[in-house]
């Protein structure tokens, strides 16, 4: 049987999963986590010996980093797309976005963006074409790009590992019951940005990333997952969940029922009734 998800003026879905009551404007700033991207070796001034790529980062971030490793003009490797002959799959239509995998990568003196770049799609092939996603992905009727856009949305969303697979069947249950996923990691992709602020009128972007207003998932992947996402994507545990909110850090509730959501929903607003109202709630 196919729900309805609950009117737009009263409840969203958040970032990661979060829900907030667009009424009461309940809010809670996120943590910033900085994350080493080069490894040097023999002081400030000597080339880095290796580029580390975080888990969730978008395509974009990526190239940055592999223009300062490179000591490259910024820009450099993301013109370079076009002739670094990505091996990927025919629905990514030449967008490598996805398929950056996440690791550390060695920088030589014969790196190019070419070779870097390269790197990251061999890596993410051999991830993600074994049999446990290939397999999970079947068994879910779709095929590897779609595992890997599921995983990507799960990377932004989940507040922790243990979350993962839980959001995944979220989802999936969304997705099966015809329900808009209404993930506000989708709409900060299109906006190119990775505030927890969303607005209403966010909501109503004109963009084919806009998991309010367009059904099914976004057309490629809104970042690049590592493996514990891939994972959740490709065998996500049974459950009914359709909602979930996180009332304060490592507590985050998942449940099949909008009254209990709610519920939930105010205590979560009670226990931040003192924040700002012009953030969303975080973990």
């Amino acid at each position: 049987m196919q729900m309805n998800t609950p009117p737009r003026n009263t409840i969203r879905l958040t970032r990661r999963g979060r829900v907030a009551l667009i009424a009461t404007g309940a809010v809670v700033a996120a943590t910033a986590v900085a994350v080493p991207l080069l490894c040097l070796a023999g002081g400030e001034d000597a080339k880095p010996a290796s580029l580390v790529i975080p888990e969730g980062w978008r395509s974009g971030q990526v190239y940055e980093a592999v223009d300062k490793a490179l000591g490259v003009s910024p820009g450099t490797t993301k013109k370079s797309l076009g002739k670094a002959n990505l091996k990927l799959p025919n629905d990514a239509e030449g967008n490598p976005e996805g398929y950056l995998f996440p690791a550390t990568y060695p920088v030589d003196e014969g790196a190019t963006p070419e070779s870097l770049l390269s790197s990251m799609v061999s890596t993410a092939n051999q991830k993600f074409n074994g049999a446990p996603v290939a397999a999970g992905a079947q068994h879910d009727a779709m095929n590897v790009y779609q595992a890997v856009t599921i995983a990507s949305i799960i990377q932004a969303e989940a507040a922790t590992k243990a979350d993962m697979g839980k959001v995944a069947r979220v989802i999936f249950n969304r997705l099966e019951r015809g329900m808009p996923l209404q993930m506000d990691s989708t709409i900060n992709y299109a906006l190119n940005r990775s505030t927890l602020n969303t607005s209403q009128s966010d909501t109503r972007l004109n963009s084919p990333y806009n998991s309010y207003l367009r059904m099914g998932l976004p057309p490629t992947p809104i970042a690049n997952p590592g493996e514990e996402a891939m994972r959740a994507a490709s065998n996500p545990p049974p459950g009914d969940w359709l909602y979930f909110v996180t009332v304060k850090p490592g507590d985050t509730r998942f449940t099949a029922s909008y009254e209990e959501h709610q519920r939930n929903v105010a205590e979560f607003n009670q226990k931040h009734k003192s924040a700002s109202p012009a953030v969303t709630p975080s973990h």
